[in-house]
């Protein structure tokens, strides 16, 4: 690669400045893939308790369910779960996290789960929608966490990927370069000297 390079101070100043810019460029990647990994351990961390919350409740609740619908019939299961009276408005927005745009929901809900009369249907039931209604924050806030963790492994691996170019690739051939170009031209600069000197003997 040296070889093609063209030995001239023009180029020799190029590349040196080339290369200054490409130390402060691998510095800066350092430092937002060190910033990455620190939110996404982070993130990591939070989305792992909160799953672990979120699965425990979501258990307890389709056992209730299950008790509860070998308590009655199914036909009255059916109508009791035909129309729900809960609703649920979810927004979402973004949020720059070190240059990734991460989601952010907004989640809201209005009216009561219980949605049938309660004295047709299992206590059971009441308590497993019961479960399942208040899950429904926690499974949302789950699905953000786990979305913006993911979103934040492919930057920081891109980073990753940049960073190991510059510091592997890019710099060391840069630096090879510049230092083919000063022999080159120590070379020539001795060359010019020893002709200068053999013209003035010369000429003397």
């Amino acid at each position: 690669m040296a070889q093609k390079i063209n030995p001239t101070r023009m180029e020799l100043i190029r590349l040196k400045n080339k290369l200054k810019v490409a130390r402060r460029g691998h510095k800066l990647l350092k430092e937002k893939r060190d910033g990455l990994m620190k939110d996404f351990m982070q993130i990591v961390r939070q989305a792992r308790d909160l799953r672990a919350k979120v699965e425990a409740s979501m258990s307890d609740g389709f056992k209730s369910f299950v008790f509860a619908a070998a308590d009655m019939r199914p036909e009255v299961t059916e109508e009791a779960l035909a129309v729900p009276s809960k609703k649920i408005k979810l927004d979402v927005k973004t949020k720059n996290v070190m240059s990734v745009m991460v989601p952010q929901f907004d989640y809201q809900e209005e009216g009561d789960f219980v949605s049938y009369s309660l004295s047709t249907t299992a206590a059971g039931l009441d308590k497993s929608l019961k479960i399942f209604s208040d899950s429904m924050a926690n499974i949302v806030q789950l699905a953000q966490i786990e979305h913006s963790a993911r979103l934040l492994s492919i930057e920081i691996e891109k980073t990753r990927r940049r960073v190991n170019a510059l510091e592997y690739v890019f710099v060391p051939e840069m630096e090879r370069n510049i230092k083919y170009i000063s022999s080159k031209l120590d070379e020539q600069e001795r060359s010019a000297i020893t002709g200068l000197m053999t013209i003035k003997e010369t000429m003397e």
